[in-house]
């Protein structure tokens, strides 16, 4: 009797692999504004935990955030309790690429 050939593994990648694979086509122009006054005023920051890409970090206790390497998935207009975060979508054409190859 033979066994059955078991179908070949794919190799699981790292979320941080993954992301390398994006291309991105950054605007002059921020799609995101962040208004930091408002976030000394946050006690929590959820931003700096929830951005799948850490566009926000804290640096000498203020939040600092970077446009250029976002994902679009608008998860930090959501977590902001105080509305610090102006979202938009890039100029048509600009943004990230999703390279899922």
């Amino acid at each position: 009797m033979s066994q059955a050939q078991e179908p070949p593994r794919r190799k699981l990648l790292r979320i941080d692999d993954l992301l390398q694979r994006n291309v991105y086509d950054v605007d002059q122009r921020p799609h995101i504004i962040l208004h930091a006054e408002k976030c000394e005023e946050c006690e929590y920051k959820p931003c700096l935990r929830a951005c799948p890409a850490e566009c926000y970090v804290e640096v000498g206790g203020r939040v600092i955030f970077s446009y250029e390497g976002c994902l679009e998935c608008g998860t930090c207009r959501v977590v902001c309790p105080h509305d610090a975060v102006e979202w938009d979508y890039p100029v048509s054409g600009r943004g990230v690429y999703y390279r899922f190859s």
